[in-house]
């Protein structure tokens, strides 16, 4: 049976896992994300270049039959994409653009199985509509530190919840790697949901 890793830091994905039952172990991809070359990309051809990159990097480490999941995300809003803020100032002004608004969260997906020399890849999309935020709640928001280090500067499963009254699509793939994907994947891959959440 094949290793199940994680090619990600990110504590909201490891916990989505381990929520359903998965047990990864986290291998970090270390992959530069904001380089020319994915930056110039359209904001769907990023995220699913940056899913691939981070787990055929993650995979030229093991030498154990394992299974990789890669993942990265973005908003899209007016086209743009939107990563992460990284300072306040730049979290505060997309706070104030995104406000009463909507946009797309995208989360490219590649999964790898070294033991049977496959790989898929996919990107899944959710629409996230915002309420409208005084400037109060935003500055508020935005000192928590929250939105900094996450893609489009919101969480769904975080601080930001009481701003986000819908969404269209799948909830998980907000908050970082869509699970329904996951377990079709698996599935394609022949594996049933019972042995993948055996797997150590």
């Amino acid at each position: 049976m094949p290793k199940l890793i994680l090619a990600s830091a990110s504590v909201s994905r490891r916990r989505l896992l381990e929520s359903a039952g998965l047990s990864p172990i986290i291998m970090v991809s270390h992959v530069d994300e904001e380089t020319e070359f994915f930056n110039s990309l359209s904001p769907t051809d990023m995220v699913i270049a940056l899913a691939i990159t981070k787990a055929h990097t993650v995979r030229e480490t093991v030498d154990f039959p394992a299974i990789i999941i890669g993942c990265d995300s973005t908003f899209e809003f007016e086209g743009q994409s939107l990563g992460k803020p990284g300072t306040s100032e730049v979290a505060i002004e997309r706070a104030k653009r995104v406000q009463g608004n909507s946009g797309l969260l995208h989360t490219g997906h590649c999964i790898i199985d070294t033991s049977k020399d496959r790989e898929i890849s996919s990107i899944v999309t959710t629409k996230v509509s915002f309420d409208t935020m005084s400037e109060a709640e935003i500055q508020d928001y935005v000192a928590s530190g929250e939105p900094l280090h996450v893609a489009g500067g919101f969480t769904l499963d975080g601080f930001s919840s009481p701003f986000i009254p819908s969404i269209e699509g799948d909830y998980t793939n907000v908050v970082g790697i869509s699970m329904p994907f996951i377990r079709k994947a698996f599935a394609q891959l022949g594996y049933s949901w019972p042995e993948v959440k055996v797997m150590r």
